[in-house]
């Protein structure tokens, strides 16, 4: 009569994953699938793709810093928003050294929309608006197309 081999008697080694003998697993998904992008690296994809349209008609973008934060900071006066009013973006002048940034809150933004398609079009609304804000001028002359979705 065969003696079955208990885990005893089986020789010492690494344990793996495969425990039923089908090899071990692979990815879930090709390396070129962001399945694991969050949705903060979503928000700020669509921040840098507005940006980079905005680049090509005002070079001068790229002295600009574009930050994403997720709520902005109460008022230094301790008041509490009201759901209108929270901001959607601000601008930081240039000043000791520093570059003038423009920073746009993920959360009120994506309160505010349902979709890709909407957020995008919000998001860059709220970039234009900073950018013209930030270099004096109308969010029309900023982008033409201002307003228009």
């Amino acid at each position: 009569m065969d003696n079955p081999v208990t885990p005893r008697d089986a020789a010492p080694g690494p344990r793996r994953r495969d425990r039923h003998g089908r090899g071990m697993r692979g990815p879930i998904a090709p390396p070129q699938v962001p399945l694991a992008a969050s949705r903060g690296d979503v928000f700020r994809d669509l921040v840098e793709d507005s940006v980079e349209r905005l680049e090509r008609r005002w070079p001068q973008l790229a002295d600009i810093d574009f930050l994403v934060l997720e709520v902005p900071r109460p008022d230094e006066s301790g008041e509490a928003w009201s759901d209108e009013a929270v901001p959607l973006g601000r601008t930081v002048p240039a000043r000791d050294g520093r570059r003038a940034r423009v920073v746009v809150y993920r959360r009120p933004v994506e309160i505010r929309t349902k979709g890709r398609d909407e957020r995008a079009m919000l998001v860059h609304e709220v970039v234009v608006e900073q950018v013209a804000d930030l270099l004096g001028l109308t969010p029309e002359t900023v982008d033409p197309r201002y307003g228009e979705d």
